[in-house]
């Protein structure tokens, strides 16, 4: 049985596993070894469906000693005169990239692909090989770094939770690519789920040439969507951008209810919402442009009658009701959650890491500040503080608890000089150095840090009073 050794252990080539690794690897001597189930680096970006690509800019995105796209802006598409969005395939070759030509040629980092890794016992981890079934004992000097904490359920390898009869046509996002190779043009589409896979499916099939009348949607929760104006990275967006914080801030300070809330971030543009008609009772920091937006208003048949519970040969049955189906109804399920809730976890434990979000919804840079803060800080409870995990929205009042998270992690980040250094020179960290870089006599943007911070003061009085409301609906 083979033996090896490494300082850390880490779980998971996606992501969060090289943002870490990536960051830990620039700040410390440490050896690392990745150990990962898929044949090449990714994590779920190999599985994902080809039409697939980042909701935020690829600025954010990645490791941070290498850039992922080239800071271009669109010039055609829904998201014209916006900074580009990296395909899944420019995502995977960027990883690819990462680590054959960063870094496995330190020297200091060892991948292990196509491998599971089955657990550590008296400082001692198990790696079985997928293919060969040997088993490797890997002594761990350091810690095991659990990067698998935000793996995503996709389409492609997840099951449907529903039951389906014989002879109906469901196919997963991928699938419905390939329908070229079908003998038999369905009539009707019908897609299922309510998250970004199934946004993405419906602007897919409207930019193919799918006529918005045959597209039907079941679509069990609308929700809260993040306008993508408000997350561009050049200074030319610092209006929209940190002055958008300054109009989350006052709507935050201002509000007297969740719902009067979300009215207001939407009238100031933070906040879209497909259907106007309806109130979203869903946000998960899906991030979307106004075009995109305009695009899915086409779709007029959005079943609102709950999950899907089975499917037959002419019937939907739903969990409020049944549906009755035209024929020849080619189905696209897109319920596969990218969010299933997950127990919160401290980051930092005393054999093991568990990187999470430390700034929401950015992963990336969550990981890489867990990385730096392990390779420079000496004890657990000084790194957990610096660590603080901001929660996952599991409803639109989780929108208020992420982000007076993530606010009071940046109050306690701007009060540590060495932390705050390399943060402003973080390049997934593009906000950081946009408010950092600011002239003296640029009064305008002056203006909007300091609206930014009244609204801020204001904002967190008011926070304990919209909480409680939420509580008693």
């Amino acid at each position: 049985m083979p033996a090896l050794d490494t300082d850390y252990l880490i779980i998971g080539a996606g992501a969060t596993g090289l943002s870490f690794a990536d960051t830990l690897l620039a700040e410390s001597d440490a050896h690392i070894t990745i150990v990962d189930k898929h044949a090449q680096p990714g994590g779920h970006w190999n599985d994902a469906y080809p039409f697939v690509a980042l909701h935020q800019p690829s600025a954010f995105y990645g490791v941070n000693s290498l850039e992922l796209g080239t800071r271009r802006k669109d010039t055609v598409g829904h998201n014209t005169g916006l900074y580009e969005l990296a395909s899944g395939s420019e995502v995977t070759g960027y990883f690819h990239k990462v680590m054959h030509q960063s870094l496995l040629p330190s020297g200091r980092v060892r991948y292990l692909p196509m491998s599971n890794y089955s657990g550590m016992q008296a400082g001692t981890a198990s790696v079985q090989s997928i293919l060969s079934g040997q088993e490797t004992q890997v002594t761990v000097r350091k810690k095991i770094v659990d990067a698998t904490y935000f793996t995503p359920n996709v389409p492609t390898t997840t099951a449907p939770k529903f039951q389906v009869a014989e002879g109906v046509r469901i196919v997963t996002p991928t699938q419905l690519t390939q329908m070229w190779q079908s003998q038999e043009r369905p009539h009707n589409f019908c897609i299922l789920g309510a998250g970004k896979t199934a946004m993405d499916a419906a602007i897919w099939l409207l930019n193919c040439g799918a006529a918005p009348e045959s597209i039907q949607w079941v679509m069990p929760r609308d929700s809260w969507l993040v306008n993508r104006l408000t997350t561009q990275p050049g200074e030319e967006f610092f209006e929209h951008s940190i002055g958008g914080v300054a109009k989350q801030m006052q709507a935050l300070a201002e509000a007297t209810s969740v719902d009067d809330l979300f009215d207001r971030l939407e009238a100031s543009g933070q906040m879209l919402r497909i259907d106007r008609a309806h109130r979203p009772s869903m946000f998960h920091y899906a991030t979307i442009s106004e075009g995109e937006v305009e695009l899915l208003r086409q779709i007029k048949q959005v079943i609102r009658k709950g999950r899907v519970q089975a499917i037959d040969r002419d019937t939907l049955q739903l969990a409020d009701s049944k549906e009755t189906m035209p024929p020849n109804t080619l189905y696209i399920n897109c319920t596969a959650s990218a969010v299933e809730p997950r127990a919160t976890e401290m980051i930092f434990q005393p054999t093991r890491i568990v990187p999470q979000l430390v700034r929401a919804p950015l992963i990336s840079f969550s990981a890489a500040v867990c990385a730096y803060v392990e390779a420079h800080y000496e004890h657990d409870v000084v790194k957990n503080r610096l660590c603080t995990v901001v929660p996952f929205p599991r409803n639109i009042a989780g929108w208020i608890t992420s982000t007076m998270a993530n606010m009071a992690n940046q109050v306690r980040w701007g009060q540590d000089k060495t932390l705050r250094q390399w943060m402003t020179n973080s390049r997934l960290d593009g906000f950081s150095k946009m408010t950092a870089s600011i002239e003296e006599d640029d009064h305008e943007k002056i203006a909007i840090l300091g609206e930014l911070r009244t609204h801020g003061m204001a904002a967190m009085e008011n926070v304990k009073k919209l909480m409680a409301t939420s509580a008693s609906v």
